[in-house]
């Protein structure tokens, strides 16, 4: 076998590929080719955020130290973000603990950063939820939320509006209200 005519466009690339892995480094990020790791740099460094190690739990964590669970989607590939290939009520539990962070691409090019509260994506929970009790407890694998859902509903938090088509959501979160004359425990 003898080397592709583009493998010196590629040896060329690779000192520039290797400053963009030791930045990565100093982020926590060990692969920036595996797990979406170039991406996951770009989003935090966007943000100002901090990788949490380790892959359970949450991903991110702010300067005032809130958590955030990060997702990512490539709109020239799919309209959904996947999520967790067990899903359960115990990762339910968790997800609904934390805000949640969607950075859409098209290819490498992050487009946009929106943000959702819990409470904004609890249709989605309640929905999960409910299928793994009819489904007699068992975990599901990666269900989506569609990026139709979270343009419908976050808040922008970089970039601009991706422009794409999406049906609307059946699913309304409501906002929950707070009472500061009431006690915690009522």
């Amino acid at each position: 076998m003898k080397p592709h005519p583009d493998k010196d466009r590629m040896d060329a690339l690779m000192p520039a590929i290797r400053e963009f892995q030791a930045l990565a480094l100093r982020h926590g990020i060990n692969d920036i080719f595996q797990d979406n790791g170039g991406k996951l740099l770009q989003v935090i460094l966007t943000l100002g955020l901090t990788v949490l190690p380790g892959r359970e739990g949450n991903d991110a964590r702010d300067e005032l130290g809130l958590e955030y669970e990060l997702k990512s989607v490539n709109l020239d590939l799919t309209k959904n973000f996947s999520t967790h290939h067990h899903l359960n009520p115990v990762i339910l539990a968790k997800y609904r603990q934390v805000d949640w962070v969607f950075a859409l691409y098209r290819g490498i090019e992050l487009i946009a950063v929106y943000r959702m509260k819990p409470w904004q994506l609890e249709p989605w929970f309640a929905k999960q939820e409910s299928k793994w009790h009819s489904d007699g407890g068992r975990d599901i694998n990666n269900p989506k939320i569609p990026v139709g859902y979270v343009l419908e509903h976050g808040q922008l938090l970089a970039g601009c509006d991706p422009e794409i088509r999406f049906r609307a959501s059946k699913m309304v979160p409501v906002m929950p209200v707070l009472d500061p004359f009431r006690a915690d425990n009522d």
